[in-house]
Protein backbone atom coordinates (compact mmCIF):
# COMPACT_ATOMS: atom_id res chain seq x y z
CA UNK A 1 0.00 0.00 0.00
CA UNK A 2 2.47 2.60 -1.16
CA UNK A 3 -0.28 5.21 -1.47
CA UNK A 4 -0.39 5.45 2.34
CA UNK A 5 2.88 7.39 2.35
CA UNK A 6 1.36 9.97 0.02
CA UNK A 7 -1.57 10.65 2.32
CA UNK A 8 -1.05 13.32 4.94
CA UNK A 9 -2.09 11.64 8.23
CA UNK A 10 -3.31 14.98 9.58
CA UNK A 11 -6.04 15.02 6.93
CA UNK A 12 -7.30 11.56 7.85
CA UNK A 13 -9.61 11.07 10.82
CA UNK A 14 -8.92 8.50 13.52
CA UNK A 15 -11.90 6.48 12.33
CA UNK A 16 -10.57 6.39 8.76
CA UNK A 17 -7.15 5.26 9.97
CA UNK A 18 -8.76 2.53 12.10
CA UNK A 19 -10.67 1.26 9.07
CA UNK A 20 -7.57 1.48 6.88
CA UNK A 21 -5.55 -0.49 9.43
CA UNK A 22 -8.27 -3.12 9.81
CA UNK A 23 -8.42 -3.52 6.05
CA UNK A 24 -4.69 -3.53 5.35
CA UNK A 25 -3.12 -4.72 8.61
CA UNK A 26 -0.38 -2.17 7.86
CA UNK A 27 1.55 -1.29 11.04
CA UNK A 28 2.65 2.03 9.54
CA UNK A 29 -0.98 3.11 9.51
CA UNK A 30 -1.42 1.96 13.10
CA UNK A 31 1.83 3.71 14.05
CA UNK A 32 0.58 7.00 12.62
CA UNK A 33 -2.65 6.63 14.56
CA UNK A 34 -0.92 5.62 17.80
CA UNK A 35 1.55 8.48 17.54
CA UNK A 36 -1.32 10.94 17.86
CA UNK A 37 -2.08 9.63 21.34
CA UNK A 38 1.29 8.43 22.66
CA UNK A 39 1.50 11.34 25.09
CA UNK A 40 -1.99 10.51 26.36
CA UNK A 41 -1.02 6.84 26.83
CA UNK A 42 2.21 7.87 28.56
CA UNK A 43 0.26 10.19 30.88
CA UNK A 44 -2.15 7.40 31.80
CA UNK A 45 0.74 5.02 32.44
CA UNK A 46 2.62 7.52 34.63
CA UNK A 47 -0.59 8.22 36.55
CA UNK A 48 -1.08 4.55 37.41
CA UNK A 49 2.47 3.16 37.46
CA UNK A 50 4.12 6.25 39.04
CA UNK A 51 7.57 5.62 37.51
CA UNK A 52 8.52 7.23 34.16
CA UNK A 53 10.70 4.30 33.00
CA UNK A 54 8.00 1.75 33.78
CA UNK A 55 5.50 4.00 32.01
CA UNK A 56 7.71 4.14 28.88
CA UNK A 57 7.85 0.34 28.80
CA UNK A 58 4.08 0.25 29.21
CA UNK A 59 3.61 2.62 26.24
CA UNK A 60 5.45 0.10 24.04
CA UNK A 61 3.52 -2.81 25.54
CA UNK A 62 0.17 -1.06 24.91
CA UNK A 63 1.10 -0.61 21.24
CA UNK A 64 1.93 -4.33 20.98
CA UNK A 65 -1.39 -5.15 22.66
CA UNK A 66 -3.15 -2.76 20.29
CA UNK A 67 -1.96 -4.58 17.13
CA UNK A 68 -4.23 -7.66 17.49
CA UNK A 69 -6.98 -6.09 19.63
CA UNK A 70 -7.86 -3.32 17.19
CA UNK A 71 -8.41 -5.94 14.48
CA UNK A 72 -10.98 -7.72 16.69
CA UNK A 73 -12.96 -4.79 18.11
CA UNK A 74 -15.40 -2.32 16.63
CA UNK A 75 -14.04 1.07 17.65
CA UNK A 76 -16.01 4.25 17.06
CA UNK A 77 -14.03 6.52 19.40
CA UNK A 78 -10.37 5.46 19.12
CA UNK A 79 -9.07 7.95 21.69
CA UNK A 80 -11.52 6.81 24.37
CA UNK A 81 -11.01 3.16 23.55
CA UNK A 82 -7.20 3.55 23.66
CA UNK A 83 -7.43 5.35 27.01
CA UNK A 84 -9.38 2.41 28.45
CA UNK A 85 -6.94 -0.09 26.93
CA UNK A 86 -3.97 1.75 28.47
CA UNK A 87 -5.68 2.07 31.86
CA UNK A 88 -6.57 -1.64 31.90
CA UNK A 89 -3.02 -2.58 30.92
CA UNK A 90 -1.64 -0.56 33.84
CA UNK A 91 -4.17 -1.98 36.29
CA UNK A 92 -3.25 -5.52 35.22
CA UNK A 93 0.43 -4.72 35.78
CA UNK A 94 -0.33 -3.36 39.25
CA UNK A 95 -2.40 -6.44 40.11
CA UNK A 96 0.39 -8.77 39.04
CA UNK A 97 2.84 -6.85 41.26
CA UNK A 98 0.43 -7.08 44.21
CA UNK A 99 0.13 -10.83 43.79
CA UNK A 100 3.87 -11.36 44.06
CA UNK A 101 4.87 -12.67 47.46
CA UNK A 102 7.26 -10.65 49.57
CA UNK A 103 9.53 -12.60 51.87
CA UNK A 104 10.50 -11.20 55.23
CA UNK A 105 14.21 -11.09 55.93
CA UNK A 106 15.77 -12.12 59.18
CA UNK A 107 17.33 -8.99 60.69
CA UNK A 108 19.53 -11.05 63.00
CA UNK A 109 21.28 -12.55 59.99
CA UNK A 110 21.86 -9.19 58.37
CA UNK A 111 25.45 -8.05 58.24
CA UNK A 112 25.50 -4.61 59.82
CA UNK A 113 28.89 -3.28 58.82
CA UNK A 114 30.15 -0.55 56.53
CA UNK A 115 31.43 -3.27 54.17
CA UNK A 116 27.86 -3.83 52.98
CA UNK A 117 27.65 -0.28 51.63
CA UNK A 118 31.09 -0.53 50.04
CA UNK A 119 30.18 -3.83 48.38
CA UNK A 120 26.98 -2.26 47.02
CA UNK A 121 28.92 0.65 45.51
CA UNK A 122 31.44 -1.73 43.92
CA UNK A 123 28.64 -3.89 42.50
CA UNK A 124 27.01 -0.81 40.95
CA UNK A 125 30.29 0.23 39.36
CA UNK A 126 30.81 -3.28 37.95
CA UNK A 127 27.23 -3.22 36.66
CA UNK A 128 27.81 0.14 34.92
CA UNK A 129 31.04 -1.13 33.35
CA UNK A 130 29.22 -4.18 32.01
CA UNK A 131 26.44 -1.98 30.67
CA UNK A 132 28.94 0.26 28.88
CA UNK A 133 30.65 -2.81 27.39
CA UNK A 134 27.31 -4.24 26.27
CA UNK A 135 26.26 -0.93 24.69
CA UNK A 136 29.29 -1.28 22.40
CA UNK A 137 28.06 -4.69 21.22
CA UNK A 138 24.85 -3.16 19.79
CA UNK A 139 24.71 -2.16 16.14
CA UNK A 140 24.83 1.60 15.46
CA UNK A 141 21.05 2.02 15.04
CA UNK A 142 20.25 0.11 18.24
CA UNK A 143 22.90 1.99 20.23
CA UNK A 144 21.66 5.35 18.92
CA UNK A 145 17.96 4.71 19.54
CA UNK A 146 18.52 3.15 22.99
CA UNK A 147 20.72 6.09 24.01
CA UNK A 148 18.21 8.66 22.77
CA UNK A 149 15.20 6.89 24.34
CA UNK A 150 16.59 5.80 27.73
CA UNK A 151 19.45 8.19 28.43
CA UNK A 152 18.24 11.36 26.73
CA UNK A 153 14.51 10.76 27.36
CA UNK A 154 13.51 11.37 23.74
CA UNK A 155 10.13 10.12 22.52
CA UNK A 156 9.73 8.02 19.36
CA UNK A 157 8.69 11.04 17.32
CA UNK A 158 11.79 13.01 18.35
CA UNK A 159 13.99 10.01 17.56
CA UNK A 160 12.44 9.64 14.08
CA UNK A 161 13.16 13.32 13.44
CA UNK A 162 16.74 13.08 14.72
CA UNK A 163 17.66 9.82 12.95
CA UNK A 164 15.45 9.88 9.85
CA UNK A 165 14.21 6.36 10.68
CA UNK A 166 10.53 5.45 10.39
CA UNK A 167 8.54 5.19 13.62
CA UNK A 168 8.21 1.39 13.45
CA UNK A 169 11.93 0.99 12.82
CA UNK A 170 12.72 3.17 15.85
CA UNK A 171 10.40 1.03 17.99
CA UNK A 172 11.96 -2.15 16.65
CA UNK A 173 15.54 -0.93 17.18
CA UNK A 174 14.77 0.09 20.79
CA UNK A 175 13.12 -3.25 21.58
CA UNK A 176 15.88 -5.28 19.91
CA UNK A 177 18.57 -3.16 21.55
CA UNK A 178 17.00 -3.58 24.98
CA UNK A 179 16.70 -7.35 24.47
CA UNK A 180 20.31 -7.61 23.27
CA UNK A 181 21.53 -5.54 26.23
CA UNK A 182 19.66 -7.81 28.62
CA UNK A 183 21.18 -10.93 27.06
CA UNK A 184 24.67 -9.41 27.10
CA UNK A 185 24.33 -8.24 30.73
CA UNK A 186 23.08 -11.66 31.85
CA UNK A 187 26.00 -13.35 30.07
CA UNK A 188 28.56 -10.95 31.59
CA UNK A 189 27.04 -11.41 35.07
CA UNK A 190 27.18 -15.18 34.63
CA UNK A 191 30.79 -15.01 33.43
CA UNK A 192 31.73 -12.78 36.37
CA UNK A 193 30.15 -15.27 38.77
CA UNK A 194 32.18 -18.13 37.28
CA UNK A 195 35.52 -16.33 37.68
Amino acid sequence: MSFIKNISPKNISDHELVLLYKKSGNLTVLGELYQRYMELVYGVCVKYLKEPETAKDAVMAVFEELVPKLQKHEVDNFKGWLYTLAKNHCLMQLRSVKNKHVLEFDTERMQLTEDVHLNGVMEKEEHLERLQDCMQTLNDEQRTTVTLFYLENKCYKEITELTGMEWNKVRSQIQNGRRNLKICMEQKTLNAGNE
